[in-house]
């Protein structure tokens, strides 16, 4: 891995020939051309920008210090000419790390931007299919005209936030996967959590065609994080809807033989995963092309989320027959 250590010889180079030369500032700016390098891996590296700054400055005290031990004379054009060469380093890698760092914030809020705007979705087809049961089931004789405009109002304004949401999708799918998610992790019972998304979820189910099986133990808690938990499972869930159009999703969950985790399964009877398919279903934008819904974030987040609380992901399939997704989480 680069470390400034590796850019010494080269950086050293340019100095010497910077002092055979007695280049000028010009010169010595466009010879300078290894420390953008060192920046960007001081990035990765989980360096603060002050923190490359002191290694040049070290670097340039022990060039002193060589040179006091050797009898040499740094003063006057050789003292000018290592400030600027260092000089010089230093602003080009901290141009660069501050460059890449700005990058990433900027990754990261539309990459929270396109999560938030997909797991949207699901809720907004829940109230759009209750609002149109809704209007079916009423009649003229026993509802008012007041009643019908406030429906037809309802339905026309989640259509255009629905609208909204798949214009943000539209705008981030060259998005990397977002990183450095802040949890605020608990203790929670997760049967409520499950049987409160069934509700929601039950319309997207088509009202009876696709049965939701609330099968974890009412006792059992899990360590995670509420809102991000919730997502994980709204997620998974409207995923085996999408590919249950008829038959069982079945929601269960038990703690681990060691009784360090909790191991959460989401099962359906639907179209199962082909096998050419099964190592990608966690890539972003990997959805099922023959399907033509959704974006292929969906278990992205899923796995996204799940990771970040330290647990792990799998997924079995037989197309045909049905999937099983099950993650863990642990419990510390």
């Amino acid at each position: 891995m680069p470390t400034l250590n590796d850019h010494i010889p080269v950086l050293l180079d340019e100095l010497v020939v910077a002092f055979r030369l007695r280049m000028t500032d010009d010169a010595i700016e466009g010879h300078i051309e290894t420390p953008p390098e060192h920046g960007l891996q001081r990035l990765e590296d989980g360096f603060e920008i002050d923190e490359v700054v002191s290694e040049y400055n070290i670097l340039r005290s022990c060039i002193h210090d060589l040179a006091d031990e050797h009898g040499l004379n740094l003063q006057g054009k050789p003292f000018h000419i290592l400030n600027r060469v260092l000089d010089g380093a230093i602003g080009a890698a901290v141009q660069n790390y501050a460059t890449q760092s700005a990058r990433n914030v900027q990754q990261r809020r539309e990459d929270y931007l396109a999560f938030v705007a997909h797991d949207l979705r699901t809720p907004l087809s829940a109230i759009s299919l209750a609002t149109r049961v809704l209007e079916l089931s009423v009649t003229d004789q026993t509802t008012s005209l007041q009643t019908h405009q406030m429906l037809k109002s309802l339905h026309r304004n989640v259509h255009q936030l629905s609208a909204l949401v798949a214009n943000i999708l539209d705008e981030n799918t060259n998005l990397q996967t977002e990183n450095g998610i802040k949890l605020v992790r608990r203790h929670i019972d997760l049967w409520p959590v499950v049987e409160s998304l069934i509700i929601d979820l039950n319309p997207v189910a088509g009202t009876g065609s696709t049965k939701l099986n609330n099968q974890v133990p009412e006792d059992l808690t899990v360590y995670a994080d509420a809102n991000l938990l919730r997502r994980v499972l709204q997620n998974l869930i409207a995923n085996a809807i999408q590919y249950t159009p008829r038959g069982d999703v079945t929601i269960t969950a038990c703690a681990t033989s060691d009784g360090q985790a909790v191991e959460c399964s989401v099962s359906d009877t639907g179209a199962g995963i082909p096998a050419d398919m099964i190592d990608k279903v966690f890539d972003k934008f990997e959805g099922d092309p023959a399907n033509g819904n959704g974006m292929g974030l969906g278990l992205t987040i899923f796995k996204t989320f799940v990771e970040a609380h330290g647990g792990a992901v799998s997924v079995d399939s037989v197309p045909g027959t049905g999937s099983v997704f099950r993650f863990t989480l642990p419990n510390y």
